[in-house]
C-alpha cells in the first residue's frame, strides 16, 4: 500500500481547554500523542464571561500550548464542529519544546479580532482548578448532542460554556 493510499493525519495545535487529556477524551473517544510546543505571532486573551479562551494575531505574541499529533479526519472534523463559526481552522508553524523543531500544524484563531470581550490573560492552570470539572460535563452533554443531532445542536450550547 502506497503512502498516497493511507488517510492523512492532522497535527493540531491547541492553547486552552483542549490541552487537558480528559477533555480530549470526551471529544475524541481516545488521548492522542501530546507534545508541548509554543506559537509565535499570536496572543492568547480571556474571553469575558466564558470558559474558554482565544488566540488572535499580535506582531511580538508567543501563546504555549499542545500539538494533538496524529488526528484523522473525522477527528479534525470533530474539533471544526466544536470550535463552531467563531473560530477559523488555520496553518500556522510552531516549534516544539523538547527538540526545538518547527511543525506545520492547524490552529485556530478567534476570527473577531476587534471582538470586545476579548481582554486579559487566560490561565490554564486556574481554569482547571476553578472550570474544568464543570466544562467537562458540559462537554459531555455536547459530543452526545453531536451522535445525536436530533436532539438538539451545537448552537444549544453557545451560553452553557460561560461562567
Amino acid at each position: 500500500m502506497s503512502s498516497s493510499d493511507s488517510p492523512k493525519l492532522h497535527n493540531v495545535f491547541v492553547y486552552g481547554s483542549f490541552q487537558e487529556p480528559d477533555v480530549l477524551h470526551v471529544m475524541l473517544d481516545r488521548t492522542p500523542e501530546i507534545v508541548s510546543a509554543t506559537l509565535h505571532g499570536y496572543q492568547r486573551f480571556r474571553l469575558k464571561g466564558r470558559l474558554y479562551p482565544c488566540i488572535v494575531p499580535r506582531e511580538n505574541g508567543e501563546v504555549h500550548g499542545k500539538v494533538l499529533v496524529g488526528l484523522t479526519d473525522g477527528e479534525l472534523e470533530n474539533l471544526d464542529w466544536v470550535e463552531g463559526t467563531e473560530y477559523e481552522r488555520v496553518t500556522v508553524e510552531v516549534v516544539r519544546k523538547d527538540n526545538s523543531e518547527k511543525m506545520t500544524v492547524d490552529t485556530y484563531p478567534w476570527i473577531n479580532k476587534i471582538d470586545p470581550d476579548i481582554g486579559g490573560d487566560w490561565d490554564f492552570e486556574e481554569w482547571k482548578r476553578l472550570y474544568m470539572k464543570t466544562f467537562i460535563e458540559t462537554f459531555k452533554e455536547i459530543m452526545e448532542k453531536k451522535k445525536n443531532p436530533h436532539k438538539g445542536g451545537r448552537d444549544d450550547f453557545k451560553d452553557v460554556l460561560r461562567k
